[in-house]
């Protein structure tokens, strides 16, 4: 449908709209016929487009995105991770799968840093033992987590579960509530920063002399025995634990802003490195774009940096603030999309399989 409007006749019809909005009149009334014959539709009529002039060209000679020589290859039986890694689409996330996996060992051959920003649905699908393998064998270099992570990391120490069931216990007033996670987990957090810790310095040696029945299984405490350091970042009002009386405002703000100085310290080391932000959707991506704002302000360079972003959807600030915003002109950034509980263990494979 196409329209013909003349300035006059919009600005006409404008004030006699206001007008009739006062008076109550109707807008027909206050207009001459000549302004509403204008804004009259002009209709098309049925005409069949003529295609006896449209210009064609050879497909050899186009240039296609897509190339037979990059399709999946048949996995072979008994080829094992690695070829089933090498069986994807050379294109695409499958390509991207690789290059990841490629930055990451070539992180670790020299010596560029490797540094996992874990959110808690990390932890509580149970990937720890998966992560504690990947330390062990030196594919982490320091760890960053938010408040909920370290408190199911905590919770399955002690007991060997964790994650309420959110609608069960919110209507008698029991979301929250256990204490051991209130009362010992502040208490580690209160103790460790007044002995100028950081929040996940702090927790991860407390746990260690605790030496809890399902230790074995913590992140944290793992990271305290094998000397990477664990650094927890804290919105405070959003974390079970600050509902507690044990709760303190100045160890939490204190031994968080302590744990993003450390932070900081982790990703000025990235020349040549590698930030994984697995899970975490607002918190971790915000305080890492910070954390490169303090690095590139003290002139140190970041060169060849590769992050990754891998969750099971594509969000805003993680694609920004970890993807493309910190690689523009330096290095990298990708994004795997897919659960934590399949992509996390299938990149580890990939890391592990020669």
């Amino acid at each position: 449908m196409r329209w013909l409007f003349s300035e006059t006749a919009i600005s006409y019809q404008l004030s006699a709209l206001s007008y009739q909005l006062t008076a109550s009149r109707s807008p027909r009334s206050l207009i001459p016929d000549a302004h509403f014959r204008i804004l009259c539709a002009v209709p098309f009529s049925y005409d069949d487009f003529d295609l006896s002039g449209v210009a064609t060209y050879p497909l050899a000679s186009r240039k296609s995105k897509a190339h037979a020589s990059e399709f999946a290859k048949v996995y072979q039986p008994g080829s094992g991770v690695a070829g089933l890694v090498a069986s994807l689409p050379a294109m695409l996330a499958g390509e991207d799968f690789r290059a990841v996996v490629g930055a990451v060992r070539a992180a670790r051959a020299s010596s560029g840093g490797m540094l996992w920003g874990l959110g808690a649905h990390v932890i509580k699908t149970g990937l720890a033992p998966v992560l504690i393998d990947l330390m062990e064998r030196g594919f982490v270099s320091a760890i960053a987590m938010n408040g909920a992570g370290i408190i199911h990391d905590f919770e399955v120490a002690l007991s060997g579960a964790t994650s309420e069931e959110v609608e069960d216990a919110l209507g008698p007033g029991r979301f929250g509530m256990a204490e051991e996670t209130g009362t010992l987990l502040n208490a580690a957090i209160n103790q460790g920063v007044a002995a100028g810790k950081g929040i996940g310095q702090a927790v991860g040696e407390r746990l260690l002399e605790l030496s809890p029945r399902h230790g074995a299984l913590s992140l944290v405490a793992a990271a305290a025995r094998l000397g990477v350091p664990v650094t927890v970042h804290v919105a405070i009002g959003t974390d079970i634990i600050h509902m507690h009386p044990a709760a303190s405002g100045a160890a939490l703000g204190e031994g968080s802003l302590r744990d993003f100085r450390y932070f900081v310290s982790n990703v000025a080391r990235l020349r040549g490195g590698v930030y994984l932000n697995c899970g975490s959707a607002v918190l971790l991506p915000e305080v890492f774009l910070k954390a490169v704002a303090l690095v590139r302000n003290r002139g140190i360079s970041l060169d060849g940096l590769t992050t990754v972003n891998l969750d099971f959807m594509r969000l805003y600030r993680p694609l920004t603030n970890v993807v493309s915003r910190p690689t523009a002109g330096i290095g990298k950034g990708y994004s795997l999309v897919g659960h934590h509980e399949l992509m996390i263990p299938l990149l580890a494979a990939a890391l592990i399989e020669p």
